[in-house]
């Protein structure tokens, strides 16, 4: 070091010498950032790679729990035999909520029901006539 130190010294002088120490010292802060980013861009990809894997791991161990259950469903159930004719499915009948809620306050009966719906028409008429 000390050898590289005397023959810069001797070849440029003086003079230029801190001149050249500061260019040097700007080429070394600018290689250090560089080197700083390019390390932070590999590390985010590297992150963004094994996130990317684990994702994959994940869905591959969701649609093997998937195939799993149904596989469990399937076994639960047995397959018709060619003997057994298919039975047919009686209609599934569920209730129907009503439109327009009943008032608790009011008596229940068929004249609340009547009042009900004369308002809901009386308010769609309000509203087609506003348009």
């Amino acid at each position: 070091m000390i050898v590289v130190f005397i023959v810069v010294l001797v070849v440029f002088g003086p003079q230029k010498l801190p001149e050249l120490a500061r260019g040097l010292g700007k080429l070394m802060a600018e290689f250090r950032k560089a080197s700083a980013d390019f390390r932070g861009a590999f590390e985010e990809e590297m992150r963004e790679m094994e996130r990317q894997t684990l994702q994959a791991e994940r869905k591959k161990v969701a649609e093997a729990a998937a195939a799993s259950a149904g596989a469990a469903e399937q076994a639960q159930i047995p397959a018709p035999t060619d003997s057994e004719a298919p039975a047919a499915e009686s209609p599934v009948i569920s209730p129907v909520e009503e439109s327009v809620a009943r008032s608790s306050d009011a008596p229940s009966g068929t004249d609340t029901e009547t009042a009900s719906v004369a308002d809901l028409r009386d308010t769609s008429h309000d509203t087609r006539q506003s348009a």
